[in-house]
């Protein structure tokens, strides 16, 4: 998982709770309750970090690279999809998808 630089707190939670996991897959402790608590704790900081962002944080949020593209959902979705091209003059413009299904 990438995280952004205001997501540093999530990722130290997210080590955090990976640890304890495998420490409960090897079966030395029952850590159960600890990772609900931890996961609790994901969830709120999550909730305190993006109700305040700013607009150039949403702006990164929104170019993440890891975020799935438009012809990701169309070729989930779709079996056979042809995707029409660009204009022969300006050529294809990654931002707009048009095609037939």
């Amino acid at each position: 998982m990438t995280f952004m630089d205001f997501e540093k707190p999530l990722e130290a939670l997210y080590e955090q709770l990976e640890k304890l996991r495998e420490v409960g897959e090897k079966g030395e402790l029952d850590v159960t309750q600890m990772m609900r608590e931890l996961e609790s704790k994901i969830k709120a900081k999550r909730k305190e970090i993006y109700t305040g962002l700013s607009g150039w944080q949403k702006v990164q949020l929104s170019r993440h690279p890891e975020r799935p593209y438009t012809l990701y959902y169309v070729t989930t979705i779709c079996k056979k999809f042809i995707e029409l091209h660009g204009d022969r003059y300006a050529g294809d413009d990654h931002a707009i998808v048009g095609g037939l299904a």
